[in-house]
């Protein structure tokens, strides 16, 4: 085991065994030391309750020094003995629900990276050490049905805790815990009779370390977003927004490190999101506060974008070259287009690894949750006011702001300027889809119907931008020096393909617009 002082290595590689990611859901009940079990098939559903199995666990758990993942109710251990030994990551997910993630037990002083990139964004450079020694004795008792279906797992066990960091003294207790194995969350309800009749009550501490560590256990961090309510404070509109985002911030950060599917471009439209909202909602707050998250959340999102657009392109450029004859579709273009936009993709990818492993991304989740939690309001007066009307002025100003777009992509068709006209107006529908989102709880259907407003815009001129930047990626790779007649020719027929895509979403668009003029909350 590893010195308590010392801290846990952040850099263990990659174990050989792919981590097991499962759902627990259980509750603990507190008991004396000589409470006796009692008749488990006493529980109405249970109709056998399974010889008693003896196990001895001994588990370390770690985290920071400011205990930041127990701050958010996540538990990390490293356990021998039983069934299960090894790394366990807990992370609530609801009421009596953890998901949790087991990686083999490797090295004591090496976290698995797999558990590692599901913490990154929470540590933030942050060294993990540990925390507290847990020794159990173990008896559990399988609980089944009448057709001998596996229905729970049910546990006692004797528990001696030794704080470290001198966090505390140490303990002992015993606990019950009841694991739901293939029964339903109503075995909870119909075992209270049978525990409470033993001398069992529900335990108040959701994880043996909370119990553990005592009044060392430091006050929770509000994970999940507040909710907006129509007679209550605008600002609240913002922060449960805000809050809302930060969770998907944190969910996909893990997707990223792992370059699990659609990650970045979740990851990238959470922080897309929340500038959204801070640009709709910017005069309610100091204009430093705002200002510098808006300016920093766009710098996330350009470097999230990178390795997203190059994905996107591709994809969008080979499907158009595979609508050729097949001739010209497994040409040289092929290739050419693959090592563009490949070279691209892994340099965006390996950019954006950089970048949420930074000191300056750790700094805006921080700032982020500083401003859910403590919103910078300039004036509590105006940022108290009733939400429904106050948020509607200011949707409808991004509404307006959309109209405004409107008017100079139509003043500027024909010009050089058209596609750049467009492309604010893509822009500025999008601004209006968050803000509309943001509110629909509080305007119900007609903010929805703005919503989707802006979401058919912004899509409609999403696939207009995508033709402008393919055709001129293409225009670029076709002028390279002595390329050969049935290459070149290749390239028109991708080039025409696009322009022919931008005519046809230009008349889309018209027709989107003319159906979405004047709405309003």
């Amino acid at each position: 085991m590893p010195n308590d002082e010392h801290s846990c290595s952040q850099a263990g590689g990659l174990s050989p065994m792919a981590s097991r990611d499962s759902t627990e859901t259980e509750r603990k009940y507190d008991t004396g030391h000589t409470s006796r079990v009692p008749d488990l098939t006493n529980i109405a559903g249970v109709e056998q309750a399974g010889e008693p199995a003896e196990t001895f666990l001994e588990a370390v758990y770690y985290d920071t020094a400011g205990l930041e993942l127990a701050t958010r109710g996540i538990t990390l251990r490293r356990r021998t003995g039983g069934t299960d030994q090894g790394w366990h990551l807990k992370l609530p997910t609801g009421p009596d629900t953890r998901r949790e993630l087991q990686a083999p037990l490797g090295q004591p002083d090496h976290v698995p990276a797999e558990l590692l990139d599901h913490l990154a964004a929470i540590t933030r450079g942050r060294q993990l050490s540990p925390v507290a020694r847990l020794s159990t004795r173990r008896t559990t008792y399988r609980l089944h049905g009448p057709a001998g279906e596996h229905l729970a797992d049910f546990t006692d066990d004797r528990v001696h805790a030794v704080p470290l960091r001198k966090l505390g003294p140490e303990t002992h207790w015993r606990e019950w815990e009841l694991e739901l194995v293939h029964a339903t969350s109503k075995l909870f309800t119909a075992a209270q009779p049978a525990l409470e009749a033993a001398g069992a009550v529900p335990s108040a501490h959701a994880a043996k370390l909370v119990r553990a560590l005592g009044p060392a256990w430091p006050e929770a961090r509000t994970a999940a977003p507040g909710s907006a309510r129509k007679k209550g404070p605008v600002r609240d509109v913002v922060t449960a927004y805000v809050g809302a985002q930060i969770n998907e911030l944190l969910t996909h950060d893990a997707g990223v490190r792992q370059e699990l599917p659609d990650a970045v471009h979740q990851m990238r439209s959470a922080a897309r999101r929340t500038r959204s909202a801070l640009r709709t909602y910017r005069t309610l707050f100091t204009k430093g506060a705002v200002v510098g998250l808006e300016r920093d959340l766009q710098w996330l999102g350009r470097i999230l974008g990178r390795p997203r657009d190059a994905e996107v392109m591709r994809e969008r450029i080979l499907a158009n070259l595979h609508a050729l004859p097949e001739a010209q579709a497994s040409g040289p273009v092929l290739g050419q287009i693959e090592h563009e936009l490949g070279t691209a993709y892994n340099t965006g990818y390996q950019r954006a690894l950089a970048t949420i492993s930074s000191a300056r991304y750790y700094r805006i989740l921080t700032a982020l949750e500083h401003f859910r939690d403590n919103p910078p309001v300039k004036s509590k007066a105006k940022a108290s006011k009733p939400a429904r009307k106050t948020s509607a002025r200011l949707v409808n100003k991004a509404a307006r702001r959309l109209d405004r777009a409107h008017k100079a992509a139509r003043k500027a068709a024909g010009t050089p300027g058209h596609d750049a006209a467009l492309h604010q107006v893509r822009k500025d529908a999008k601004r209006l889809r968050h803000a509309a989102e943001s509110v629909t709880a509080i305007h119900g259907k007609r903010a929805r119907v703005l919503e989707e407003t802006g979401h058919r815009i912004q899509s409609v001129l999403g696939d207009h931008q995508d033709a402008v930047v393919a055709r001129e990626l293409l225009h670029r790779l076709a002028a390279v020096p002595d390329m050969a007649a049935g290459t070149t020719a290749v390239y028109k027929a991708l080039i025409e393909q696009e322009a022919e895509t931008a005519a046809k979403t230009e008349v889309a668009y018209r027709k989107v617009r003319k159906k979405a003029r004047g709405r309003r909350l």
